[in-house]
């Protein structure tokens, strides 16, 4: 049995923000199968039931520590094998980055990367962080080769994917060693499936809200989602939504065919 399965993955900067703004009117109109939220900064028991049950889907959450700051959230129709909220690395536990769930069929990592702009100790942070997802997601694919990573990943790749590459090559977002992480994900055969699909689109997914970029379209793609080559042949879409407000982000998301299929 087979299916087509839509998984978005956005960071609302606020999940109490964009409440405010018709989220849940959003993802009624929207439907996704699977949600993958970042930068909730918001603990469950801070939000309304409604969300944190929201009806039709399995809802999982990791926060931070520290209250109004990072973590990530998914919603899926499908309820997963087996979920994992930890890294097992407690300075990135504490700041509630990371959902793992297992499918039948695939593993999905939610995974909200570390900004290294606020010092250089953050972008060692960064740069820790990048180094020890990629160990975990490697020695995984040792044992199975479907698995999907999404998520803010703070770093556009290529000039392609920001209005402004020579303003900002000494910035942390644009940094060679942020970008040569990335070249080595796809090196190890990791696929950036917009940037696979759509090889010359000029489309952004972040923009400076300070700065009213969004409104002059001067932004920055750093938000992806990747597959393992294995699991390529899957996917039939991959998608920007610029026209969906309420954060400096938007949506990205794709279109796959399943194995497998079960439903909330």
């Amino acid at each position: 049995m087979s299916g087509t399965t839509t998984m978005l993955s956005w960071n609302v900067n606020g999940i109490r923000g964009v409440l405010k703004k018709g989220f849940l009117n959003w993802i009624a109109a929207e439907s996704p199968d699977i949600l993958c939220i970042q930068e909730t900064k918001a603990h469950p028991d801070q939000l309304p039931r409604e969300l944190v049950e929201l009806q039709g889907y399995f809802c999982y959450w990791s926060a931070a520590e520290r209250k109004g700051y990072s973590g990530v959230a998914v919603f899926s129709k499908e309820e997963p094998v087996r979920v994992e909220t930890k890294t097992g690395v407690e300075p990135f536990d504490s700041e509630g980055r990371f959902l793992m769930l297992e499918y039948e069929d695939f593993t999905l990592f939610n995974v909200y990367f570390p900004n290294g702009k606020a010092s250089r100790e953050r972008l060692d942070f960064k740069m820790d962080f990048y180094a020890d997802f990629l160990d975990r997601i490697e020695r995984l694919r040792a044992r199975t080769n479907r698995i999907v990573f999404c998520g803010d990943v703070n770093t556009a790749h290529n000039e392609i994917d920001l209005a402004r590459p020579k303003e900002n090559e000494k910035v942390s977002g644009f940094l060679p060693i942020e970008r040569q992480w990335i070249d080595k994900v796809i090196s190890l055969g990791w696929v950036d499936t917009f940037r696979h699909l759509h090889p010359d689109e000029v489309v952004y997914s972040w923009w400076d809200l300070k700065t009213r970029a969004r409104e002059r379209n001067v932004g920055w793609r750093i938000d992806y989602v990747f597959v393992s080559k294995e699991l390529l042949k899957s996917v039939k879409r991959a998608f920007i939504l610029t026209d969906v407000m309420g954060s400096d982000h938007c949506p990205v998301g794709v279109e796959f065919v399943r194995k497998t299929r079960g439903t909330q």
